[in-house]
């Protein structure tokens, strides 16, 4: 199986090492070349330098042969458009986008695309923290 994670962050660095791990043919795309070195140096998927918006820069990177897409970069507009582009124009099979604002999330989750908020996810687990604790009282 092969992935392409558009993003290499804490996140994308973290999902791309794991998927590997589990046997996928991984390839990173992130404007910052420095960002390799958070995969550290048993990594031996694919990185390619540039921004995740660039329609044949995707095509570099293999989204036409990929069986998923995460879209991890730390803009919610930017995500948004790379994972439709990745749903709709290239129509990979998976695709997953990170999206931080709970409003857009439920938005776009509605509109076919599968989407992980990790605010409403925090927000999900702070407030039952809070309840469980009361209960201890």
């Amino acid at each position: 199986m092969k992935a392409l994670v558009i993003g290499c962050g804490r996140v994308g660095s973290a999902v791309a090492q794991q998927l590997q791990g589990s046997g996928w043919d991984v390839t990173i795309l992130d404007e910052d070349e420095d960002a390799l070195g958070r995969l550290g140096e048993s990594w031996t998927g694919g990185f390619v330098v540039g921004h995740g918006m660039d329609l044949q820069l995707l095509r570099e990177a293999g989204i036409e042969d990929t069986d998923a897409v995460v879209v991890t970069t730390d803009g919610d507009n930017t995500n948004i458009v790379i994972a439709q582009a990745a749903q709709k124009h290239f129509q990979v099979p998976t695709v997953i986008v990170r999206v931080l604002d709970p409003a857009r999330a439920q938005f776009y989750a509605t509109r076919g695309l599968r989407v992980v908020c990790p605010t409403s996810a925090a927000i999900e687990t702070l407030v039952g923290e809070v309840r469980r604790a009361e209960e201890e009282v």
